[in-house]
């Protein structure tokens, strides 16, 4: 039992690297000119990302990235740098926490939901550069997974909301999308879903 217990808390050899020397933080003082900056998280959570991001000819030429968060966030978050500079924006775009772990030889299970702010920071970096240079987006509807199949409803449109503020409870989201009104098996993951994105996204 015991060593059961103290395997959820161990760290690879990577994760210890990446969290020890990370890669391509935004220093103090450090003039990068991004052209697209994405922040997701809260400190009243304990968690806050920031990505900035230079983008040449439809790819990401360079990274910066800040946190506030645990030695987790900051190892995935310096893994997902180098694996996210020299990709296309759509490359970038389609990046998982899932892949990001791989990367790093895994994390432990509770410390996964780290590994999310990242890809969502970076996401949300591309997001602010396409709509300052004034360009459509057409990868967010290709990473949206649809979450309620009754009423075609997706984990994107949920992030939206929540980080309009239009959304704090389950019960402000089913009232809006109708969500887990029919069938109702997708309750419980949406539930799960939600739960993390209100941490993410809280004020």
């Amino acid at each position: 039992m015991a060593n059961s217990f103290m395997s959820q808390w161990v760290y690879t050899d990577t994760v210890k690297e990446h969290f020890m020397n990370p890669r391509n933080l935004w220093q103090d003082g450090e003039d990068f000119e991004a052209d697209g900056i994405g922040e997701v998280g809260s400190l009243a959570c304990g968690d806050q990302m920031r990505v900035g991001i230079k983008v040449v000819d439809g790819k990401i030429q360079d990274l910066r990235w800040l946190t506030y968060g645990c030695a987790s966030a900051i190892a995935s978050t310096s893994m997902m740098s180098e694996m996210a500079i020299g990709m296309t924006l759509e490359e970038a775009y389609h990046l998982t926490p899932t892949m990001i772990m791989d990367e790093l030889g895994g994390l432990p299970e509770h410390k996964f939901h780290c590994s999310v702010l990242g890809d969502k920071a970076l996401r949300a970096a591309i997001d602010d550069y396409l709509e300052k240079q004034g360009m459509p987006n057409p990868y967010k509807n290709k990473v949206a997974k649809v979450m309620c199949e009754c009423k075609n409803v997706t984990d994107v449109q949920i992030e939206e909301l929540v980080k309009a503020g239009k959304v704090h409870s389950f019960e402000e989201l089913q009232e809006l999308t109708g969500v887990s009104t029919v069938c109702g098996k997708c309750k419980n993951k949406i539930k799960e879903e939600l739960e993390e994105l209100l941490h993410i996204y809280s004020k």
